[in-house]
C-alpha cells in the first residue's frame, strides 16, 4: 500500500512544478517563449539591416550572405526569409532580396537606434571605444522609435555616428559620407577621414590603437600587396592592406593636419618642463573629456610636470596650482606647445 505522506509529496512536487512552467506571465513557459520570440525578432531585424548595408554597398543580398551575416545555418536564414515575406518586409525576386517599403523602414530604424546609442556611448559614458559596438548591438533592438527621437534631441540630432556613419533621421533620411578606401587614394594626396569601419572588432582594435579617428588628415605614402603607408597626425603609420581597406577617406584641398596644429602630447614634457594647453585631442570623449575640461584645462593653460610615480607611470602636473595624476594614454589626449619658464 502506497505510503500517503510520500503520495502527498510528489502530488506537491508535480503541481510546483507545473505552477512554475505555467504561470502566465513569469512561469519557465512563458519566459521560454517571450526568449524565442525576441530572438526571431532580433534575427529578423539584423537580417533587415544586413541587407540595407548591402545595398548601400552595391551588392545582392541572397540567403547565403544573410546566412553568413546572421551566422546561422543556411536551413535556418531561409526559414526566416521566408516569414519575413509573409509579413511583406522583403521581396525575393529570383535568387536576389530585396527590401519592401515597410521593411527598408524596419531596418533604418535598427541602424539609426544602433548609431544614436554609440554617440550616446561616445559623448556620455566612459566606455572605451571598442566596446561601444558591442554594446550598440544589444540596445537597438531594444529601443522603439519614441525612445530613439527623445535621445536624438538630447544628443543635439547629430548626422553621424563617433566611427562616422551617417545617423538615419525619424523620416529615414540620411547623407552618405562618399568616401572611398584609403587603398585606392593616389599617393601624396592629401585627405580626410570620413568612416572607420568598426567589423570585425580586431582590425577595429589595431585602428583604434594606432590613434585614428573620423577627421584626421592622413596622406599615402604607398600601398602594395604587403603593406599600406602613411602619413597621420605627424608620424609615419604602416598596416596591413586588409586593415587599411577599414579607412575610408576623401579628398582635401589643403593638407591640413587636424592634430599637427602644433604641440606634442603632454607625455612628452620632462620633469621641471612647462608647456601651455593647444588643445584636447578628438579622440578624448564622454566623461574622459569632460574631466579634463573640469580641471580647467583649456588652450592657453599651463601645465607643468613635477614628479613621476616609481614604475614611470603616471605622471604628477601642476594644473592651476593643483597637482594631478595623469597617465600616459590620458597625457597623451592632451596637447601642449612647450614654453620656456619651469616649474619650481
Amino acid at each position: 500500500m502506497p505510503d500517503p505522506l510520500l503520495t502527498l509529496l510528489i502530488g506537491s512536487a508535480v503541481i510546483a512544478i507545473l505552477l512554475l512552467l505555467s504561470w502566465p506571465d513569469n512561469g519557465l513557459l512563458a519566459r521560454w517563449q517571450r526568449l524565442r520570440r525576441s530572438t526571431g525578432r532580433v534575427l529578423n531585424e539584423d537580417a533587415l539591416k544586413h541587407m540595407f548595408e548591402t545595398e548601400i554597398r552595391g551588392r545582392r543580398a541572397t540567403p547565403q550572405s544573410v546566412s553568413g551575416a546572421l551566422r546561422v545555418p543556411v536551413s535556418r536564414a531561409v526559414a526566416l526569409l521566408g516569414d519575413m515575406e509573409q509579413r511583406e518586409l522583403i521581396a525575393v525576386v529570383g535568387d536576389e532580396l530585396q527590401l519592401t517599403p515597410s521593411g527598408r523602414r524596419a531596418a533604418l530604424h535598427v541602424i539609426r537606434a544602433h548609431r544614436l546609442w554609440e554617440r550616446h556611448l561616445a559623448e556620455d559614458t566612459g566606455f572605451v571605444e571598442t566596446e561601444w559596438h558591442e554594446l550598440a548591438e544589444r540596445r537597438e533592438h531594444e529601443m522603439s522609435p519614441p525612445e530613439a527621437d527623445r535621445l536624438a534631441a538630447r544628443l543635439g540630432y547629430p548626422t553621424r555616428d563617433p566611427h562616422g556613419d551617417p545617423i538615419p533621421t525619424s523620416r529615414g533620411e540620411m547623407v552618405l559620407n562618399g568616401g572611398r578606401p584609403l587603398t585606392a587614394m593616389p599617393p601624396n594626396v592629401a585627405a580626410s577621414i570620413v568612416h572607420i569601419e568598426d567589423e570585425p572588432e580586431t582590425v577595429y582594435a589595431q585602428l583604434v590603437a594606432e590613434g585614428l579617428y573620423p577627421g584626421m588628415c592622413v596622406r599615402l605614402i604607398e600601398a602594395t600587396s604587403q603593406r599600406v603607408r602613411f602619413w597621420a597626425n605627424g608620424d609615419e603609420h604602416v598596416l596591413a592592406p586588409i586593415v587599411a581597406a577599414n579607412l575610408s577617406v576623401v579628398p582635401v584641398e589643403q593638407a591640413v593636419e587636424v592634430d599637427d596644429r602644433g604641440g606634442v602630447p603632454l607625455h612628452q614634457l620632462r620633469l621641471g618642463e612647462s608647456g601651455e594647453v593647444v588643445r584636447i585631442s578628438p579622440r578624448c570623449r564622454g566623461a574622459e573629456r569632460r574631466r579634463l575640461l573640469d580641471l580647467g584645462i583649456v588652450p592657453g593653460t599651463r601645465i607643468g610636470a613635477e614628479m613621476v610615480s616609481p614604475a614611470g607611470d603616471p605622471t604628477a602636473y601642476r594644473v592651476r596650482g593643483a597637482l594631478v595624476a595623469f597617465r600616459r594614454e590620458q597625457a597623451d589626449f592632451i596637447r601642449v606647445t612647450q614654453v620656456s619658464e619651469t616649474t619650481s
